[in-house]
Formats: structure tokens, sequence, C-alpha cells
């Protein structure tokens, strides 16, 4: 299997060596690294030439490293029916820079697009109708973002006392978040590691 891969991946990035930045194969599954503004021209293709034929959009999803520059991540997973293959490209956006819409070659990124956008702010150029999807009208910020603050903002509710929609203060008890992007999982030792090992 990873010889297909491997093949795959080297026609791919002979085919468009300047959109492609890097690829890797990990856990059976080909990761192509792309320039953010040659997502459409790299997606077209894998979509459309006989080698590839990655005709479904799986998912698309937003990362947030607030450490990092650019500080964001897009994934888009797509899978080949035909070929019975995924392949997962990867691009970098820096906040608030328009990454380009890829509605145009799948229809199915809207919602994903509209998603990312609110929960994570990411901007797409293009887009046919990029608003919120997810979050309350009117609400401010980005829920996702790592960043985001736990208190200080106001939540919408229907009270059925008073029969109507009321704003209160947002009550969360954890006071602050830490991230190390450490697995709680690594390190462990669980029944039945030993036959994965082998």
């Amino acid at each position: 299997m990873n010889d297909v891969l491997t093949e795959l991946a080297e026609g791919i990035s002979v085919k468009l060596r300047q959109d492609v930045v890097a690829h890797d194969i990990r856990l059976g599954e080909l990761c192509l690294e792309a320039s953010a503004e040659a997502i459409v021209r790299v997606l077209t293709y894998l979509r459309d030439d006989s080698a590839c034929q990655f005709k479904q959009l799986v998912d698309l999803a937003g990362v947030d490293y607030p450490g990092r520059a650019p500080r964001f991540e897009i994934v888009y997973n797509l899978l080949s029916l035909r070929h019975n293959q995924r392949i997962r490209v990867k691009i970098k956006a820096d906040e608030g820079a328009p990454v380009p819409s890829v509605t145009r070659v799948f229809r199915g990124a809207g919602w994903y697009e509209r998603e990312a956008w609110d929960l994570y702010g990411i901007p797409f150029a293009d887009h046919p109708d990029l608003r919120r999807i997810l979050t309350d009208y009117g609400f401010e910020g980005h829920p996702l973002r790592k960043d985001f603050p736990l208190t200080g903002y106001v939540e919408l509710r229907y009270d059925e006392t008073e029969k109507r929609v009321v704003y209160e203060p947002v009550k969360l008890t954890q006071d602050f978040r830490t991230f190390d992007f450490v697995s709680p999982w690594e390190g462990m030792n669980l029944p039945g590691d030993e036959k994965a090992r082998s």
C-alpha cells in the first residue's frame, strides 16, 4: 500500500511542483502540504486527474496554533472511491489573511468554510455566503480559538418563566486553560498494546 501511495505522491509532486510544498505518508494515508494561494489548483487536480480521482470532500477543518506563525492550518480530507484511497491536504494561513474558497471545486465545502470562519475566524475569499453558522446572532469572537476568553461574554437563552429571550453573563467553572499539546494517553501501557507492537 505504501508503494502505491509513494508513487502517487511522486506523481502529484511532479505535476504540481510549484504548488505542493511537502508530502508525507502517515498511518497509511498520503498527506500533502500545499501553498494557500494554490489550494484551488491543487484540489482541482486531485479531483480531475485519472490517477487521483479524489471526487469527494469528506471534510475541512481548522486548527489553531496560537504560538506559531502562521497561526492557522486548514486541513482538507478527500476520498477517492474509484481507487479506495484517502488524502489529506494542509495549508497554512495567517490570522486575518483570506484563504481562497474551494466552493467552486467542491460545492459541499461552503458549510465547512462557514464553520471554520465562525469558530476560528479564518476568512475565505470569494465564498458565496460567508456568515456565522453555529454561534448565536451578535456573538463576538471565535470560540474554538485557544485564546478565546472563558468569561466576559454573554449567552442567549429563552427563559420560560419570563416568556422571552434573555441575555446573561457566561458562567463557567474553569478559570483558565493551558495547552501543552501532549496526549494524556502517551506513555501509558493499555491492555492490548502488546498485540499492536508485534
